[in-house]
């Protein structure tokens, strides 16, 4: 047993070895390098680049082909739903069945403002009684920006098309023109927009949040 082990890691050495020499043999060359000097650090990651009215749209949408995007059930409560916002760093959760089908969006102004208050009030329950379905916008009701109009747009336009909607959130979808098939590929955040204009937005309050938006983008 041992011994088949080991020619099995001999071989794999071996096919390595025959890879690399390919590789050599097609013209690579050694890169040149130095020692790293004192003082040395190191990056972290970032994803706020600041930004401009004018820059791309690009700059501030979270491409979801490189960021995973958070999820959570329709059963689950919304005291997991806010658990899953605080541990992701996040304020919006698609909500999904089947692995991957989106069924709607839910926010945390969706658990937390007054109509979460008034259903409770209606119903005679307690706030732990409250499921994601009771307060998710359903995914008939999504608004999905087409990713082909974003690559023609300016971060000027999505804090406008935000403003006209009334929200912090904006979705963008890409339809594959062989299957048919949407899916969300990006999500712009009036929160991260703020943060790459360079203001600080601590509040939910939408009214407020664009006008701040909207004075930073005139500077």
């Amino acid at each position: 047993m041992e011994q088949a082990v080991q020619r099995n890691a001999e071989i794999v050495e071996e096919t390595m070895q025959k890879s690399v020499e390919a590789v050599v043999d097609a013209g690579y060359k050694a890169l040149a390098a130095k020692k790293a000097p004192p003082g040395t650090s190191f990056h972290t990651p970032s994803t706020f680049a600041t930004v401009t009215a004018q820059s791309p749209a690009l700059c501030v949408m979270t491409d979801l082909r490189q960021v995973s995007v958070a999820t959570i059930g329709p059963d689950a409560t919304l005291t997991q739903a806010n658990q899953v916002m605080i541990s992701r760093s996040v304020r919006l959760l698609l909500v999904v069945e089947h692995g991957d089908e989106v069924v709607g969006l839910i926010t945390a102004r969706d658990t937390q403002g007054d109509r979460v208050i008034k259903l409770i009030a209606e119903r005679g329950i307690k706030y732990g009684d409250l499921q994601v379905r009771d307060m998710m916008i359903k995914r008939e009701d999504i608004d999905l920006i087409d990713v082909s109009t974003v690559l023609r747009s300016e971060v000027g336009h999505i804090v406008a098309t935000l403003k006209d909607w009334g929200r912090q959130h904006a979705l963008v979808g890409h339809t594959d023109p062989t299957t048919g098939v949407t899916r969300i590929r990006g999500i712009f955040s009036a929160t991260q927009i703020g943060r790459q204009l360079g203001i600080p937005i601590q509040t939910f309050e939408v009214a407020k949040t664009f006008a701040e938006i909207e004075a930073a983008l005139v500077k």
